[in-house]
């Protein structure tokens, strides 16, 4: 006869070999969960910038009842800059029409080439007149290294130097950024930074009754004045790359921009800080 007391300690470590299998099985068919850390890089290919995922989807979003919109993709040699807003406001390329695929390039997700403006002949201007615009907003994508030269504004003249020339982004013999109007008096407005380092900027301009002046670079406000709120009653042409900008402050001797740009636009409202934000986040 076993004695009570062994059976029972066999009995025990019996069930303690049992309960110990039991676990061994359940931690292997059981699922498992673990927490995980991820990166999700913003390339040519992966994921977009919300909420847009193209420079060109951006503008869309924006350009009902745009003067134009020129995304400057064309081959070289082109002499027609399509107006993608609908308004069919096709441009002229004036001078010499160069395109090149520059690496980095502004709005990498976007197909198409940049336009590469030689500071000497090329610019582009629109098909007809307008007759002073008083409520508007104008956006292009550039980089230079160069100080002076247009980047875009209005004019009396489409194809040579305007008489009268006004609402005009240009930049300075120091490399900032200036946005200037005029009406019996110049003002202007003007970013603290430079912007002549050869990597790819965003500018906006905007104006109106209500909201004045103001002038964002790569997606925030910069600069504004409130208090200026019209521009010179003019008839003229809005033009990309080169007209006059004499009598700005600091204003180059050569007025023709040296250097490569993508979506130049002009939009018949003010776009809000939103957008140009959206504006500029869907090309990066």
């Amino acid at each position: 006869m076993i004695p009570t007391r062994l059976r029972d300690g066999r009995l025990i470590a019996l069930l303690l070999v049992v309960a110990l299998a039991v676990v061994v099985v359940a931690a292997q068919i059981a699922p498992t969960r673990s927490a995980f850390s991820a990166t999700v890089a913003n390339g040519g290919n992966t994921a977009a910038t919300a909420p847009y995922f193209t420079c060109a989807a951006a503008v869309d979003a924006d350009d009902t009842g745009a003067a134009f919109v020129y995304r400057l993709g064309e081959p070289s040699g082109s002499r027609t800059a399509a107006d993608s807003s609908g308004a069919g406001a096709n441009g002229t390329y004036q001078g010499s029409m160069v395109a090149a695929t520059p690496s980095p390039i502004a709005c990498p997700r976007d197909t198409g080439s940049a336009y590469v403006l030689n500071g000497s002949s090329s610019f582009v201007s629109t098909p007809s007149t307008v007759r002073n615009p008083t409520t508007f907003s104008e956006e292009v994508w550039f980089r230079t290294t160069v100080a002076g030269g247009m980047l875009i504004g209005f004019g009396s003249n489409q194809s040579a130097t305007s008489g009268q020339h006004d609402r005009q982004i240009y930049i300075n013999t120091t490399g900032q950024l200036v946005f200037g109007a005029y009406n019996g008096t110049t003002q202007v407005v003007t970013s603290p930074k430079t912007y002549t380092d050869g990597a790819w900027h965003h500018v906006v301009s905007t104006m109106s009754a209500s909201t004045g002046m103001r002038l964002y670079v790569d997606g925030s406000l910069v600069a504004s004045n409130t208090a200026y709120t019209a521009p010179e009653n003019a008839t003229g042409y809005w033009r990309v790359g080169y007209d006059t900008v004499t009598g700005w402050p600091g204003s180059p001797s050569n007025y023709y921009f040296t250097g490569s740009m993508r979506f130049a636009a002009v939009y018949n409202a003010v776009l809000t800080p939103t957008q140009v934000a959206n504006h500029y986040a869907a090309g990066r």
